[in-house]
């Protein structure tokens, strides 16, 4: 068996119709992480909020490893009215979090929806408004903890979507 290297591995490349929102995420480490687990799974675009931390930030662009250009992105100060635009603009409004509706994520028909933005919570208080979103996905756990870090769930949860809407195509 031999390790393979960046140079040994050619990907896919394939796009997928899912914006993900950051709800006032504040570590740059996660915004930055953000962008590299975005660019691995072909997410199309990205939104922050302006007080998040900047993509100037060393810390963004260290953890991000050269995908903050390879990802579209933007800004936004008002969180209900980016929701309401991106509902108009048809996309489904996925919230990963846990409520008293969530679904379990394995159980949620993503390629029925033609359209996904995947809303991530703060750190520290989740979704700001999760009555604007149309369903909330959570992941089943195993162990005595009830949450986990905001970007491993999005990676939990890109996995599971694309998987899913890769197999609609097929």
């Amino acid at each position: 068996m031999k390790q393979l290297t960046h140079y040994d591995i050619e990907n896919s490349q394939q796009k997928f119709p899912i914006t993900i929102v950051c709800d006032a995420i504040r570590t740059p480490e996660n915004i930055g992480m953000c962008f590299r687990i975005s660019e691995s799974f072909g997410v199309n675009k990205i939104y922050f909020h302006e007080n998040s931390p900047s993509v100037e930030n060393r810390k963004v662009i260290n953890t991000a490893r050269n995908t903050i250009q390879q990802v579209a992105h933007n800004f936004y100060n008002n969180f209900d009215d980016l929701i309401r635009q991106l509902k108009k603009e048809g996309n489904t409004i996925v919230g990963i979090e846990i409520t008293d509706k969530s679904i379990n994520i394995q159980d949620f028909k993503f390629k029925n929806h033609e359209k996904i933005v995947l809303l991530l919570g703060s750190e520290r208080n989740g979704i700001e408004n999760v009555n604007l979103v149309d369903y909330t996905v959570s992941i089943p756990m195993y162990g005595r903890n009830s949450s986990m870090n905001v970007v491993h769930s999005l990676a939990i949860t890109l996995y599971e979507v694309t998987n899913q809407l890769k197999s609609n195509n097929n």
